[in-house]
């Protein structure tokens, strides 16, 4: 059986990994975090002392990915999405978080002033859902708001409606 590749980004916070893990919960499907997978297989390019963090070797996780995005049915879950290839995904959501919302969960997370600012300013300006867009087929790409958790259950239900749908247009 057919199953679909989904991609979740959207600025670090706005709740991802929530939602990827939950939907793979419901689905079925496999949840890939590029965060956790690049830091278990050590998939670095450097550091980034100004942000304070690993820069990704993009190149690495597209080579890790490759097979199990062939296969089919899995969840990606990253902040940035132009490097990987426009046919591993048969949808793509963009979550959104308010600002005030975003910043709250930025600052639980110890982030410096320059880094919480600069995701802050990342999120104003829809920076990743215009990275979306130029990535991927408009029709493909979709905003998700993500700042409550009733969101996160209309989220939830809305995509387990269209994997339904979608394996069932898939395997006929």
């Amino acid at each position: 059986m057919r199953l679909p590749n989904i991609l979740l980004t959207g600025t670090p916070g706005v709740g991802k990994t929530t939602l990827g893990k939950e939907l793979a919960s419901r689905s079925g499907l496999k949840y890939v975090n590029v965060g956790d997978l690049a830091r278990e297989g050590e998939l670095y390019d450097g550091f980034d002392e100004e942000y304070n963090c690993p820069i990704l070797d993009e190149d690495r996780v597209i080579d890790e990915l490759d097979t199990q995005m062939r296969d089919g049915g899995v969840i990606v879950d990253y902040h940035g999405c132009d490097f990987f290839p426009e046919r591993w995904f048969h949808i793509v959501f963009v979550l959104r978080t308010e600002t005030s919302v975003l910043y709250k969960r930025l600052e639980t997370r110890g982030y410096s002033e320059k880094k919480l600012n600069d995701n802050i300013q990342c999120e104003i300006f829809q920076v990743l859902y215009e990275e979306a867009m130029e990535s991927y087929k408009e029709e493909i790409v979709h905003q998700l708001p993500s700042n409550k958790p009733e969101e996160l259950e209309e989220n939830i239900s809305q995509i387990l409606k269209w994997i339904e749908q979608w394996i069932k247009d898939h395997n006929s």
